[in-house]
């Protein structure tokens, strides 16, 4: 049986809420103040969690997401922040000349919270996101790292077991596809299951995405427990051991999130 919270969207978008609330803001707070007015734009927004949690800060939000149906909901749970105009909903690809053209150079954060890891050519993702952001304009990055206790998003599995054993993900294809199988899995959740595990992305290989394309680390924060383990299993936030952190690959089986603040370096003095 899945965690209860993955079927449950009012959940889902409440736990996401607070995790933004409690920890993204003051994680990017850190180095530059929110301000009334400023523009946020979520990308993989879902129902809506994180751009309810900046809302709640005076902001102006903007989330885009390809899920139709996910996309309905978050119309429901946001349909004050809607009539008020300080939420905007769009269901179009980012790389559409009609979204580049109506939001380009338009929003001062951009958010990509546990997003990346599912996006094809992650690459091209990064050296086109600063077609949206005003000259100071800040990304915010969060995710797991694949090789994680549960970086492959086993956790979604319907078969308990399936959902509660850790680093199976790490399998050769062959052999994770005959394990999944034997929890008896079907045919749509494995196939969704590999696309993460072909797309899986370790901090060597974010960071190393990041300098090719020009963009300057702010701040940065790894995580023994994610923060949004306080509201999913009750578990308190715990950042990463530094002697963890300073050992390249090894910190990632060990390390469940990572937080990046991030800009342009052409925007940089």
């Amino acid at each position: 049986m899945a965690y209860f919270f993955h079927e449950n969207r009012d959940i889902y978008f409440e736990h996401q809420r607070l995790t933004t609330q409690n920890f993204i803001i003051p994680f990017i707070e850190e180095k530059r103040s929110l301000k009334p007015g400023m523009q946020v734009l979520e990308i993989g927004c879902a129902e809506g969690g994180v751009l309810k949690a900046f809302v709640e800060r005076n902001c102006l939000a903007t989330g885009v997401d390809l899920n139709a149906s996910r996309l309905e909901k978050a119309k429901t749970l946001l349909r004050e922040e809607l009539e008020s105009a300080r939420v905007t909903l769009i269901n179009e690809n980012i790389y559409a000349e009609t979204f580049k053209e109506r939001f380009k150079n338009q929003f001062d954060l951009i958010v990509l919270k546990d997003v990346i890891e599912h996006i094809d050519d992650q690459p091209k993702l990064l050296s086109y996101l600063h077609t949206f952001l005003r000259e100071d304009g800040m990304i915010f990055f969060a995710f797991p790292p694949w090789y994680m206790p549960f970086g492959g998003h086993q956790q979604v599995c319907r078969n308990k077991w399936a959902s509660h054993l850790p680093y199976y993900h790490l399998l050769p294809k062959s052999l994770y596809i005959t394990v999944l199988k034997g929890f008896g899995e079907n045919t749509a959740k494995i196939d969704a299951l590999l696309e993460i595990k072909r797309l899986g992305l370790s901090i060597e290989t974010f960071e190393k995405m990041l300098r090719l394309n020009r963009f300057k680390t702010i701040s940065q924060k790894h995580f023994l427990f994610n923060p949004i383990y306080e509201y999913k299993f009750k578990i308190q936030t715990k950042e990463q051991f530094r002697w963890i952190q300073k050992l390249p690959y090894l910190r990632n089986f060990f390390t469940t999130a990572v937080y990046y603040l991030t800009t342009p370096k052409t925007y940089t003095n």
